[in-house]
């Protein structure tokens, strides 16, 4: 491929690409908002969780019609409509008066997200040449890391600039709606895709199956050089011509006797992938670190870092999965997630509870803004002068409290009822816990970075390579999409009840039930999954596929 063409091609792939950054940025940046809409709708944690899973049951449900609605009206087409929900989205939830309203506002960039996950990988494979596919498809599954870490780091920057002084940060309202300014800036990068893919010409694969022949020679060469465009053209026309010949797979092939072994790999795959807790920690990085005690500017801080680590270790991922081979890299990491989920559980199981006399002064004013009524408005903590916070430690009924040591946070926080009856625990429970908490928070740190790199170098990307090896050609198809929607159906629950078992069972208990589910997997990836790399699809097939 010529120099002019290769970088054709690579913008191309960059800008459709942007639909995974998009997706990884709409999918994370709740991360910082669940705090804020907690306290601003009077959330409970089912709520909150909704509020979240929401967008993945979406973005499942677009999953069904992106591919049939690509097929009838183009990728590029569907990908602006995709760009156009992402646009909408960002600016619904930023403007959203009430709970309903975000949740339908989030639902609506899950569609959005659903159409990008399908789309993107799938047009920039039908428009790359065959030597270039495997990289810049990749490109895709990349950009939506990186937009995971963007959502991190934008959310910091936003919390941080609404502390400044600036006139027009006080003019813009950035400080009295930091999360609505962290979900809707969105809507700038998705205008910018929105407008871009009118760059990004027809899938040539498309054009040749609306017949339109001419077009598709004219995009082929202008990506792969006039040479080469005959020969993808051709190859292009024998795969459409071949799959209008096979028959359609149904759903109830997947469950005969021979295909017993790698439909039982898939869905086990499939759902330790997320039962493991992945989506727990993008989606509410911030709230687990504040569990540890840190506060909340430190809380997002550590979500960059978990931004980053996720990142790097996707690369090496990339980089190690032909080098290393599947397996390997699945035991090693399964085995890191094991063990990290174990020490975390261990770390919060070591807690104590205290209150110093800043904790109980911090309290009283967050009991204080909670009882105060509609349009009034109370001095920011952060201005109160230590005269005016001491006077809150004396006249606070938790004052004696402070001589008390808990080594468990449910005594504590009945110490707590006890003395204050009327006080509607339920609304400040976790206040409580997070201001009191004594831990080993460089523990929490170290072991929560090690686990989100041992999934980003594991289970995270091989997941995905490994079905396209498992499961042999004519049911691929169908055999992926409903491991798939497995695997969302797994991470919806998952992010929909995390704050629950947060607030119920507590994280000692949620972090060691992740780990016990990952030690199952570990011991089926040892014992079930063979090694794919190196081998043919057709003798993975022999040794996988027993005949009935």
């Amino acid at each position: 491929m010529k120099r002019g063409n290769s970088e054709y091609v690579f913008l191309i792939a960059l800008i459709v690409a942007l639909g995974g950054l998009l997706m990884g940025f709409d999918a994370s940046v709740i991360s910082g908002v669940v705090g804020f809409i907690k306290v601003e709708f009077n959330l409970t944690t089912l709520q909150l969780g909704w509020s979240v899973a929401s967008l993945t049951v979406a973005s499942t449900m677009a999953m069904f019609v992106a591919g049939p609605l690509s097929d009838r009206f183009g990728r590029r087409a569907v990908l602006r409509i995709a760009a156009i929900l992402y646009a909408t989205s960002a600016v619904a939830s930023a403007l959203a008066p009430d709970y309903n309203t975000l949740v339908i506002a989030r639902m609506i960039g899950g569609f959005g997200v659903g159409a990008s996950l399908i789309l993107a990988p799938l047009y920039i494979a039908e428009i790359a040449p065959k030597d270039k596919r495997g990289r810049l498809v990749s490109f895709n599954q990349l950009n939506i890391v990186i937009g995971i870490s963007l959502a991190f780091f934008s959310n910091y920057w936003i919390l941080q600039l609404g502390k400044s002084d600036a006139a027009w940060v006080q003019d813009l309202g950035i400080d009295q709606n930091n999360w609505r300014w962290m979900l809707g800036l969105e809507a700038l990068p998705a205008i910018l895709y929105f407008f871009g893919l009118f760059m990004v010409p027809r899938s040539p694969r498309w054009l040749m199956m609306k017949g339109n022949n001419e077009e598709a020679q004219k995009v082929m060469s202008r990506v792969a050089g006039q040479e080469k465009a005959l020969e993808e053209l051709d190859r292009i026309r024998k795969n459409i011509e071949e799959d209008s010949k096979v028959e359609k797979t149904s759903l109830a092939e997947l469950f005969k006797p021979g295909l017993r072994l790698v439909i039982t790999i898939g869905i086990v795959i499939g759902i330790l992938q997320q039962i493991t807790g992945i989506n727990a920690v993008f989606f509410y990085a911030p709230m687990i670190f504040e569990q540890s005690g840190l506060g909340t500017d430190a809380a997002f801080m550590q979500a960059i870092l978990v931004g980053l680590v996720n990142l790097v270790f996707t690369i090496l991922a990339i980089l190690f999965i032909d080098r290393f081979g599947r397996k390997p890299l699945l035991t090693y990491g399964v085995a890191g997630i094991t063990i990290s989920m174990l020490v975390l559980s261990y770390g919060f199981n070591k807690a104590t509870y205290s209150l110093d006399e800043q904790a109980i002064a911090s309290l009283e004013y967050k009991i204080q803004v909670a009882a105060a009524e509609e349009g009034e408005e109370l001095k920011d903590f952060a201005e109160w002068t230590e005269a005016e916070k001491a006077t809150l430690v004396q006249e606070s009924k938790f004052k004696p409290m402070l001589a008390k040591d808990f080594n468990d946070g449910d005594l504590y926080l009945a110490e707590v009822a006890a003395l204050m009856p009327d006080l509607d625990m339920e609304s400040h429970r976790q206040d409580f816990l997070n201001s009191a908490i004594h831990l080993n928070t460089y523990l929490i740190l170290v072991a929560l970075l090690a686990f989100v790199a041992s999934f980003a170098i594991s289970i995270g990307p091989v997941m995905w390579v490994l079905f396209s090896e498992l499961f042999p050609n004519r049911i691929r198809g169908i055999a992926i999409s409903f491991v798939g929607v497995i695997n969302s159906l797994v991470s919806t629950i998952v992010q929909f009840v995390f704050p629950w078992e947060l607030e119920t069972i507590g994280s000692s208990l949620t972090f060691l039930l992740f780990g016990l589910f990952a030690f199952v997997g570990l011991i089926f990836i040892i014992r079930s999954i063979p090694e794919t790399k190196g081998r043919s699809l057709e003798e993975l097939e022999k040794i996988l596929i027993k005949e009935d």
